[in-house]
């Protein structure tokens, strides 16, 4: 069994980061089944309204002598560590403990259970699912509402009613649907939960180490890394996929972001550097190839195939599609040159024996550019036409340019990632390294932002 803790708080308001905690209820249960109730008064350092007052029973003047959170955060962390966060509407109770826990320098980060959402999922055939209503439904004992200690044993109560109404195997999936009850790989340290952070971020998966040292199994990303890392164990009873990588992770490292770029940015790039075997995207894509446009002369202007790192990459160059292999590139040109009665000859996907017209113009389809019928440049227009589709993004400033998010600054030149700094020290270094060579994946990720972006010069 896991330990649990049930919590309830009373507050100044609804609003965590700044209304205030004025009593705390907490419920232990230990892995063996026994039970502790605590209760304590916080003084708010605030003044509490008459509604508040009135709904709680707790007045300014019963907290006045009670001691402020900062006191009591050791103890409050104490008899939460390491135990499952079990409250109702649990974001409510959870946000207040964080932010408090924040406010005093201290980082808290718990599993947690909403027992809200349990109960929708246990009873969807009910509308209602607010204490009250658990109360009428299950027959709860209320010893007192709205007092932190008396709801925090009214939580404690429906948690052991639903463990006689319904069966261990149905408690088990509806916790696993929630994504708070995660059966994690038999090789984890159960604790890697407490320390997972909610943030953005990477998340690398390990399994044991190799003659070649400790290579990552998977790297992914997320908003929320917590969040996202239990999500792989919740599903591997319905993947094959993610049931191996559970059964192979041994350790999982990661590396929290500003935000959702930063966090898009370093998977493409460190799935690249690390290779990790379970990764089937954003791999290496060294032969990347794009189309570009040279002028054969008299008007003509030919599509040429170009390696994409062969070429300083959106500067100074117009480039057509991102494509993983010259087949798919001549693939994706037939079919424009097909769609828009362009000359294979002309857009290079033929060869001209003596004075001969291509195949398309013995089919009706070429409109004769190849034999004189329609001239050069004309057919130039109608090719650049056909491929503005493809046409990717130039590289909209003279230089190196700065993506702002939160705290850090990530350093883009040419639609290359050169990494993200949170100083001018760490930038500077930065703009010392080796431009890196082009990647698709970092230019698909940086044209989604660019419009989005408030992009400064970066030198």
């Amino acid at each position: 069994m896991t330990a649990l803790a049930f919590v309830d708080l009373e507050t100044t308001g609804a609003t965590a980061t700044s209304d205030r905690i004025t009593e705390i209820g907490i419920v232990e249960v230990d892995a063996d089944g026994t039970v502790r109730e605590w209760q304590q008064l916080v003084n708010p350092g605030t003044h509490i309204s008459p509604f508040i007052e009135n709904l709680t029973g707790i007045s300014n003047a019963m907290v006045a002598t009670a001691p402020p959170f900062a006191e009591v955060a050791e103890d409050v962390l104490r008899r939460l560590k390491g135990r499952l966060f079990i409250a109702h509407n649990a974001r409510f109770d959870y946000g207040f403990l964080k932010n408090e826990f924040k406010r005093s320098g201290i980082e808290f980060r718990a599993p947690v259970l909403c027992t809200v959402k349990l109960s929708r999922a246990l009873y969807p055939e009910f509308k209602r699912h607010s204490l009250d209503s658990l109360i009428e439904r299950h027959g709860l004992i209320a010893n007192g509402r709205h007092r932190a200690l008396a709801d925090a044993q009214l939580i404690h109560q429906f948690w052991q009613r639903i463990h006689a109404e319904r069966s261990g195997e149905e408690i088990d999936a509806a916790l696993r649907k929630l994504n708070t009850y995660p059966s994690l790989p038999p090789h984890l340290d159960p604790a890697i939960i407490d320390e997972l952070p909610e943030t953005p971020g990477v998340y690398l998966f390990y399994g044991e180490a190799s003659e070649h040292g400790e290579l990552p199994l998977y790297i992914g990303k997320g908003k929320n890394i917590r969040n996202r890392v239990l999500s792989h164990f919740s599903a591997d009873h319905r993947s094959a996929r993610e049931m191996t990588l559970a059964q192979q992770t041994r350790r999982i490292d990661w590396i929290e972001t500003a935000g959702e770029i930063g966090a898009l940015l370093r998977e493409a790039e460190l799935v690249k550097t690390r290779q990790p075997t379970q990764n089937r995207q954003l791999r290496r894509n060294e032969d990347v190839c794009t189309w570009t446009l040279i002028d054969a002369g008299d008007g003509w202007l030919k599509p040429e195939l170009r390696l994409a790192a062969d070429l300083d990459f959106g500067i100074g160059n117009a480039c057509y599609g991102l494509f993983k292999s010259p087949r798919e590139a001549t693939q994706t040109l037939r079919k424009l040159v097909d769609a828009h009665q362009l000359c294979d000859i002309l857009s290079g996907l033929d060869r001209q024996v003596g004075n001969k017209p291509c195949f398309g113009h013995q089919t009706r389809r070429c409109k004769g550019g190849c034999v004189g019928k329609e001239p050069l440049a004309k057919h130039s227009m109608r090719l650049m036409g056909a491929m503005v589709t493809l046409k990717l993004a130039s590289w909209p400033f003279p230089g190196p340019a700065i993506i702002r998010e939160g705290d850090e600054a990530h350093l883009i030149d040419g639609w290359r990632y050169l990494g993200s700094a949170r100083s001018d020290n760490e930038l500077h270094a930065l703009l010392e390294l080796k431009r890196p060579p082009f990647d698709r994946d970092i230019y698909k990720i940086l044209s989604k932002q660019i419009a989005l972006m408030k992009a400064l010069p970066g030198r």
